[in-house]
C-alpha cells in the first residue's frame, strides 16, 4: 500500500538489522562462553499458538493506523477488515505485540508463542460472512504450516481475564471448533457429579485462576456467552467437565 510506503521502509530496516544481529557468530548474549562451536541442528522458532483479538476500532485504516505508529507499541501479525481483504503486517517468524500481559497454562510470554490475528470489529457489532471467511482461511494456512494444536486457537479474554474481552461474545468460537480450530462441548452425557473443582478444571484447560472470577467470565465469554456472570451455573459446570477431557 502506497500510503505505507514511509512505515514499511521501516519494517525492512529493522528486519534486516535483527537478520545482521542474528549472522554475529559467535554469539555475544551471556559472556559465558569461552568458545563458538556452531551446531548444525536448528531452524527458525515457530509459532505455536494463535489469539484472535478484536481491533475495538472503527475501520480497517485506523487500526493500521495504529499499528503503525511506534507510539503505540500495540501490533498484530495480520488484520482482516471487515468487508474481508486480509493485510499481513509481521513475518510469522517474529514477535508482534499482541497479547500484553497475559498468561495461558504454564506459557507466560504469549506474544513470543504466538500468532495474533485482529478482526477488524469495535467489540458492539456483529462479525461479517466475509470476514469470518477469510479468518477461516488464514486459520488453515496457520495450522497446517506449523503444526498448530486444535487446542491453541484462542482468544485475548482468554489469556488475559478481566483486562481484555476480546473478541466479543458476537464472535462464533462454535463454529470456528467444528472447522477444527478450538474445542467445543457437548453435555448431552453429562451429569454432575457430587464433588468437582471447577477451580483446577480452569487451570487444565488453561485459564490463569488467580482471579477466579474474571477466569469464569473469560470461559463463559468462550463457551457461554448468553451469560457472562463471575459464578458457575450448572450449564456452565457441565461444560467445563466436557471440555475437559479434550484437553
Amino acid at each position: 500500500m502506497q500510503k505505507y510506503y514511509a512505515t514499511n521502509k521501516v519494517y525492512k530496516k529493522q528486519v534486516k538489522a535483527y537478520a545482521k544481529q542474528i549472522k554475529q557468530y559467535p554469539l555475544q548474549d551471556s559472556g559465558l562462553a569461552t568458545t563458538f562451536v556452531g551446531t548444525t541442528n536448528f531452524n527458525m522458532r515457530k509459532p505455536n499458538f494463535v489469539i484472535i483479538h478484536h481491533t475495538a476500532q472503527n475501520s480497517c485504516d485506523q487500526t493500521l493506523k495504529t499499528f503503525t505508529l511506534t507510539r503505540t507499541e500495540v501490533s498484530a501479525h495480520y488484520v482482516i477488515c471487515r468487508q474481508g481483504n486480509v493485510v499481513h503486517m509481521l513475518n510469522n517468524y517474529l514477535r508482534a505485540w499482541h497479547g500484553g500481559a497475559a498468561k495461558w497454562g504454564n506459557v507466560t510470554d504469549i506474544n513470543s508463542a504466538s500468532i495474533g490475528i485482529e478482526l477488524d470489529n469495535n467489540g458492539t457489532e456483529p462479525f461479517s460472512e466475509s470476514q469470518m471467511q477469510s479468518l477461516l482461511n488464514v486459520l488453515a494456512y496457520l495450522k497446517k504450516t506449523y503444526s498448530i494444536p486444535t487446542a491453541n486457537f484462542i482468544g485475548h479474554a482468554d489469556i488475559a481475564p478481566q483486562r481484555k474481552n476480546d473478541p466479543s461474545k458476537y464472535f462464533d468460537w462454535q463454529m470456528l471448533a467444528q472447522k477444527g480450530f478450538g474445542h467445543w462441548y457437548d453435555t448431552t452425557k453429562v451429569t454432575l457429579p457430587l464433588e468437582y473443582n471447577y477451580k483446577t478444571a480452569l487451570r487444565v484447560i488453561g485459564y490463569n485462576t488467580a482471579k477466579e472470577g474474571a477466569a469464569i467470565q473469560a470461559f463463559k465469554l468462550h463457551f457461554n456467552s448468553a451469560d457472562t456472570t463471575a459464578t458457575l451455573t450448572n450449564t456452565d459446570k457441565k461444560i467445563l467437565i466436557d471440555l475437559v477431557q479434550k484437553y
